[in-house]
């Protein structure tokens, strides 16, 4: 491996890593959920472009894509609950597993 691929690299994992603490730190937040889980995706991303530039192949990079586009339906699909939750509690204080597990939560209650 060259010197810029060792680096993309560990910028790579770097940025997976920083992911990884943001769920594990901060459980209360959805919105800092999502951002760590894009971390992470970014990561990956990254990952997956370089290994495929460095092995001359494509098949890296559409699957960076696809990536990519699962990314931004997740980030769609979290803030659709975070909005649909804020409209039901009137506020972004997440307990999960009071919210989640209560029989008061159950849907149509």
């Amino acid at each position: 491996m060259t010197e810029l691929m060792t680096e993309v690299v560990f910028l790579g994992a770097f940025l997976f890593l920083i992911g990884i603490f943001g769920i594990i730190i901060n459980k209360a937040s959805l919105i800092h959920m999502l951002m760590s889980i894009e971390l992470m995706l970014l990561g990956c991303n990254l990952l997956l472009v370089t290994f495929s530039v460095s092995l001359d192949d494509i098949m890296g990079e559409v699957l960076a894509l696809l990536v990519l586009g699962v990314a931004g339906a997740e980030s769609a699909i979290g803030l659709a609950i975070l909005v649909a939750y804020y409209r039901k509690k009137r506020n972004f204080n997440l307990n999960f597993k009071r919210t989640l597990f209560s029989k008061s939560a159950a849907v149509g209650t």
